[in-house]
This record gives structure tokens, C-alpha cells and sequence, in this order.
């Protein structure tokens, strides 16, 4: 089922951002009355269709191979290699009777279209959600193996500065376009001392090869809700209650909770925990001591068949959440929409640089199609958010000066204006030859990829 649902939301994604993509260029040369003979969702490879329909000049259709998309423009060289129309002279309604500047508008619209389906998303989702910071305040909780366990960073740790600038917000120490920076560096307060820890430079690399960030702010598991006739309820435990150990196991974070009871199904289990008193305006209270309070005790309970035992957590995150008006929205998806660009180019420089793994920092399908799948479950802001970033990816991709994409397109026709004359016909269908040879050999060696570095 897991198997079945990652290639649907792949599947998914991927006929989003390519509709996106090719509609723009589709739009482009309508604008400027060139014929559009194909527009093709997935690559129809040997006619393999799942279906097609001609409206008007334009055959419209879903090919077979759902890793990409195209549209056929008269009077172009594209993925096609069409030279039917060599032995002619260039019709009214083609591509390459068209100005250079129209050209070079329609060779860019498919990258525009991404950018905007971005923009789009971080704008819809700032209109809806509003923007939520979670404070500093919050101590850490950092997973055991993780990457910032092998930094030194420990749970109970606070954010107080990230490259010497004061942090007021987790979403500012996990901003994707910190991680962008080198060095990176990062100050904490642990145990009322100042401490300085050093990213490594390749920190990127690491979290896409555990496929986790490894730190969060830390959840106290304080007891918010006790079901009555559950084994909680029938140990004793109270509300506001906080849990400190299972089977003798110092626990600090809810999770930690989560995972000892549910691997004792059935089985007797000793819980200690300690009762804070009401919890009425706990939220306000700093996590990071409400340890101190409260007697200790120790109750022995047996998990249900399901692995739990009747518990749901308080919240006490300090959260600061606003709701945002048109204009705010805007500029905040905007404002997003340049972050993630910035990210997503600074990235891809320290790839070529060497700076990071290129084998482990870039997908391939197979590694999308994973993404897309845990992005969908934790729910639908997250798959948005995914598509978003995918969206900004595939514009980048895309305006590479390759031969093939759309940025060796554009030079190609950029050259031919300050030229003043068309390339030869021969030489661009050998630069597109080399340029479909060349992105083949990338798309098999990520498919490799993505099976060994999984």
C-alpha cells in the first residue's frame, strides 16, 4: 500500500509542476500567435498514450511516461528533433520567424509559470494559516544518532544566536537558507552556560543522508488528558502529571514516551511520574524547569493491545501566531518565494563547489517520489509546501544554460540576436542530440543514485 501510495502522490506531483511548466509556454506562444501542434502531459514515447484529443491546431494528451512533459511549437527544435520544416522558409504562425525577444519569452515562460505556482502556494498558505513562530524559549530535544547530536548539541538546550544574530524563533534557526550559509554557527545556553557550536560544512549533505533534522523543540510529556477505565486512569495518574521514566528509562520528550509504551503492548510496564498540581496556564511555564517541582512516584500499568495506556499531551510550546491581511499575505509568500530561490541556487553552488556531496545531496525520481509520499502524510500543508519548493527546483533546473532545457534553448536563441542571423540547422540539431544524450545519462545515473544511497 505504502508502495502504492508513493508512486500516486509522485505521479501526483509530477503532473502538477509539469501542467504548470509547459502551460507557460503554451501561453507565451499563443500570446505572440505562434501554432502550438502538441501539448503533452508525460512523454508519449512510440505513441504510447493514455489519451489525446485535438482541439482546434493543437493535439492535447497524457503520454504513457509520466517523468516530464513537452510542447511542440511549429518551426522549433526541441525534444522532437523535428526538421521537417528545413526544405521551407519560415511560416508566419512558426518559432523561428518570430522575433528573438518573443522567442527568448517563450523559452522562459515555463520557468516563469514554476516561480509564480510557488509564489502561489507560500502566498495561499500565509492567507490561510497565518504565520505561527515557535519561541526560543522552547528547549530542544535532540534525537540520539542524529546530526546535531554528533555536533555536541544535547536536549534542554535554547537557541540564543545563529552566526552571532540574535533568534527570537525555531523557524528562524531551521530557515532553509540558514543552512545555506558557511561557516554556520551556532550559540546556545545550556545549564545557565554560554556554549558555541561549529555546523559542519558539509551540514546539508548529513540531513539528506539521515533523512531527518534531528532537532525540534522539546515537548515535556506533561499529562493533558487522562481517558477514564484506562490503565493511566486506573494507576492513578493525574492531570498535569509529568512522566520522568519508563522501566527506569529517563524520558524528556513526549515521543520518547510514545515509543517505550507502544513497544509494550500487553506487557507490564513501570511508569514514574511526578504531579505538578493544576495546569491551568502552563503554557506560560519555562520547560525547561518545571522538572524541579512535584514528588516522584512509580505505578506499574499494562499498555492495551494498541500500545497505549489512556494519556494525551498538554501543550506548553510558547507560540506566537498572527493572522495575516491580503497585503501581509503577499508580502510574506513573496518574501518566502526569494528565501527558497536564494536556498535552492546557494545549494546548488556548494554542490558544484564541492562543498557537499553532489551523489547524496540530489534526487532522482525515486528519491521524489519518497519525499512526495511523507510529505502527503503528514498532510496537506506539507505536500503544498513540498510542491513549492519542488516548483522552485525544476525553475532552476530548467534555465541551465544545458543543451535540451530551456536555458540551453535560450542561449542558443540569445547567440542567434547578437549573431543576427539563425545558427546553422545541422549544428543545432547536434547540439540538441548531445544535450538529450547528456540529460539520459544524468536521469540514469540519479535513478542508480537514489537505489544506492537510498
Amino acid at each position: 500500500m505504502d508502495f502504492l501510495s508513493t508512486i500516486f502522490f509522485f505521479i501526483v506531483a509530477i503532473f502538477i509542476l509539469v501542467t504548470v511548466h509547459e502551460l507557460g509556454h503554451f501561453l507565451a506562444a499563443k500570446l505572440f500567435g505562434m501554432r502550438v501542434d502538441k501539448f503533452y502531459i508525460g512523454f508519449d514515447f512510440y505513441n504510447a498514450r493514455l489519451w489525446k484529443k485535438t482541439i482546434g491546431e493543437t493535439e492535447y494528451g497524457i503520454g504513457a511516461f509520466p517523468l516530464g512533459g513537452y510542447v511542440k511549437i511549429a518551426g522549433m527544435v526541441d525534444e522532437s528533433l523535428d526538421t521537417d520544416f528545413r526544405e521551407r522558409p519560415p511560416e508566419p504562425w512558426e518559432f523561428r520567424a518570430k522575433p528573438v525577444w518573443q522567442r527568448l519569452i517563450v523559452l522562459a515562460g515555463g520557468v516563469f509559470m514554476n516561480m509564480v505556482l510557488a509564489a502561489l502556494i507560500f502566498i495561499s498558505m500565509a492567507a490561510v494559516l497565518g504565520e505561527s513562530r515557535t519561541s526560543t524559549r522552547n528547549a530542544a530535544f535532540v534525537e540520539d544518532g542524529s546530526v546535531y547530536a554528533a555536533m555536541g548539541f544535547e536536549t534542554g538546550d535554547r537557541f540564543i544566536a545563529v552566526n552571532s544574530k540574535k533568534t527570537e524563533f525555531w523557524e528562524e534557526v531551521l530557515a532553509p537558507e540558514t543552512f545555506a550559509s558557511y561557516p554556520l554557527s551556532y550559540t546556545v545556553q545550556r545549564n545557565g552556560s554560554t556554549l558555541s557550536i561549529q555546523a559542519p560544512q558539509d551540514i546539508l549533505t548529513r540531513i539528506n543522508e539521515s533523512q531527518a533534522m534531528g532537532i525540534r523543540p522539546l515537548m515535556p510529556p506533561l499529562v493533558g488528558a487522562v481517558l477514564p477505565d484506562q490503565p493511566a486512569d486506573k494507576a492513578g495518574m493525574k492531570l498535569g502529571a509529568l512522566i520522568t521514566a519508563i522501566n527506569a528509562v529517563q524520558v524528556a520528550d513526549w515521543s520518547e514516551v510514545v515509543t517505550l509504551i507502544s513497544a509494550n503492548p500487553g506487557t507490564e510496564i513501570n511508569v514514574t511520574w511526578k504531579y505538578l498540581g493544576p495546569t491551568d496556564g502552563l503554557e506560560t511555564v519555562d520547560t525547561g524547569k518545571i522538572r524541579e517541582f512535584g514528588q516522584s512516584m512509580t505505578t506499574t500499568m499494562v499498555p492495551n493491545d494498541m500500545g497505549r495506556i489512556g494519556i494525551g499531551l498538554q501543550q506548553t510550546l510558547l507560540i506566537d501566531h498572527r493572522k495575516l491581511n491580503a497585503t501581509e499575505a503577499v508580502a510574506y509568500g513573496l518574501q518566502q518565494t526569494w528565501n527558497m530561490t536564494a536556498t535552492t541556487v546557494k545549494g546548488f553552488g556548494k554542490i558544484l563547489t564541492g562543498k557537499e556531496d553532489f551523489r547524496k545531496s540530489m534526487g532522482g525520481p525515486i528519491k521524489i517520489a519518497k519525499i512526495a509520499n511523507q510529505s502527503a502524510e503528514q498532510g496537506p500543508t506539507s505536500f503544498l509546501y513540498f510542491l513549492a519548493l519542488l516548483s522552485i527546483s525544476l525553475a532552476f533546473i530548467n534555465i541551465l544554460p544545458i543543451p535540451a532545457l530551456d536555458g540551453g534553448q535560450f542561449v542558443m536563441n540569445a547567440v542567434e540576436g547578437i549573431m543576427g542571423r539563425e545558427i546553422p540547422l545541422e549544428i543545432k540539431l547536434r547540439i540538441q542530440q548531445v544535450g538529450m544524450a547528456l540529460l539520459l545519462s544524468l536521469f540514469l545515473f540519479f535513478i542508480i543514485n537514489d537505489i544506492i544511497n537510498p
